[in-house]
Order: C-alpha cells, then structure tokens, then sequence
C-alpha cells in the first residue's frame, strides 16, 4: 500500500545477500511498468515529483531504484562492487522479485548506462528506454567535473547552506532553476541527520571515481546502444551538459531508425526530469508504446 506520500517501500536481497530498496510508485493494471535508474551517487528521491506526476496522466506502476550503497539500500563493504555490471544485476533481481519481466526505463546518466548493459544482458526486459542526458559517448570533461565536484563535496551545516552552495556549484549550468527546484535537488541528494544534511551514498564510491583514467580513451558502448535499436529511445539532453555531446546526439539519431531527442535550455548535467514540459513529454512518450499483451509478438 501507497503511503500519504504516493508511494511505498520495496526491500530485497541481492544475490550476494546485500539488502536493496525501492520505491513503488501506483498499481499494477496491466499497463507496462516504469522503471527509474538514478545517477552515480543519487536515489530513488530524484524521481519522486515525476512518478507522481506520470501515474497521475497514465495510471501505472512504476519502480524506482536505490543502488547499492545509496539511498535506503546498504552500503557494501567492498567499494569494488560498486559498478554498472554489479547494478545492473541488482536491477534484475529486484525486477524478479516484482515479477516484471518487461518494463520501459528511464536512466538518468549512469542509469543509463545500466540500461545500455541490461539490453544486452536480458533483451526481452526492455521495451522503451528515456536517457537523460547520456550516451554512448561520455565526454571526459564531463567526468571530470563531476570527480571535482565528489572529490571536493560541501559538507553544509543546514539545509539554506546546502542550498546556496548548490547554487553556487551548479547554478551556471542551471540558469533555469526556480527556488523551489533548488530546494527539491537538496532534499533529494542529502538526507536529513536531525536537521543537518548528510550526503546520501556511500563514501567509499569516492574510490570508483578516483579510479578513472580521464588521460585516456574512455571506452564507447556503440555496440550496446546498437542491441537497442529496434526499441523506441527519447533521449534528453541539458543546453549546457558537459558529459553529452551535441555530436554524440546527432550519431545516436543517425544510428537508431527509432529515436526522438529533446534539447532543454537553462540546464546542464542532467535536466531536472519534473521541470517544465517534459513529464507531459515523457508521459506521451510512454503512451505510445504498446502494453503487455499475450499477443504482442
């Protein structure tokens, strides 16, 4: 049952026995399901106003993902397993223990990533993907910023200083941005510790970060964007990202037979997914692809 906040709390076991958590957004109605990836080091919080907003136009269910070592899941005591292969298996178990063997995802930057490996791993549990702002192509400038930003994290004494140095960090990339949305991503990305904010992932993912060879190539996952291609894709991108590029973009469009992209002003690394248009958009976008039938081939 939903609480008073629109929805509830999901606990399973990884197969490594690691406790994991999700939301649960409206009711199964034999509508294809939603299922919400996170960021690197976000939660299942970030997706709150948006699995509001989608089960009020189109009634469904929809499932967002605490990582391990994020949000309301336990911390893993080896930071090494803190990966896109480790979380996407995670993912699968989660989705088997619901009994949802279909859904359409929606992967905010690393989530989207995992959506890239799980369309290989099981082809069948994809059937519509949403990729806000991320690709196949991660620009290394972009991962430096956010290692900068990790490496050098504010640690706020209260909620109006965690605000203004989000401001502060992030606001040229962000023109856009009203107070109330300011207040939203602090809430989403801190938990509240008797009123004092505390980040909410673990530390040791700091390791993860550290471990990028930004001096070299980064690996592309082309080949795993191409197992993709015969599914409808809309992808997001922020004006000002600094990890996606307008070329990379214009590739994917090129490659995929398939694929709608939306351009949003006044945001960066990632566009906020509840602001202005876009949860109509992305509502529209999942109308669109077919429910789960025992005829659809």
């Amino acid at each position: 049952m939903a609480s008073d906040e629109g929805f509830s709390d999901f606990y399973y076991e990884a197969q490594d026995g690691l406790k994991l958590h999700a939301r649960i957004y409206g009711e199964d109605n034999g509508r294809l399901p939603v299922v919400c990836l996170p960021g690197l080091t976000r939660n299942a919080r970030d997706f709150h106003e948006l699995a509001l907003r989608l089960t009020a136009e189109s009634p469904r269910r929809i499932i967002c993902f605490d990582y391990r070592g994020r949000g309301l899941s336990a911390y893993d005591s080896n930071w090494q397993n803190y990966n896109v292969g480790t979380e996407a298996a995670d993912i699968l178990t989660g989705l088997a223990a619901l009994g949802i063997n279909e859904a359409a995802f929606i992967g905010i930057s690393r989530g989207g990533l995992i959506i890239h490996v799980l369309g290989v791993m099981q082809p069948t549990l994809v059937r519509a993907v949403v990729l806000n702002d991320i690709g196949p192509v991660i620009e290394p400038a972009g991962l430096a910023h956010i290692r900068s930003y990790l490496e050098n994290a504010p640690r706020p004494a209260d909620f109006a200083e965690a605000v203004a140095q989000q401001r502060a960090i992030h606001g040229d990339a962000f023109p856009a941005l009203a107070e109330a949305d300011w207040q939203r991503f602090v809430r989403a990305i801190y938990r509240d510790d008797t009123g004092k904010p505390v980040a909410d992932y673990d530390p040791a993912q700091i390791n993860t970060v550290l471990a990028m060879k930004l001096d070299q190539p980064l690996p592309d996952l082309w080949p795993q964007f191409a197992a993709l291609s015969a599914l409808p894709i809309l992808a997001i991108r922020g004006a000002n990202s600094r990890l996606l590029s307008v070329e990379t973009l214009k590739e994917m469009a090129r490659r995929h037979p398939r694929f709608k992209a939306i351009t949003v002003e006044g945001q960066g690394h990632a566009p906020f997914l509840e602001t202005g248009d876009l949860p109509e958009r992305i509502a529209a976008f999942l109308m669109g692809v077919p429910n789960p039938g025992p005829n659809r081939p």
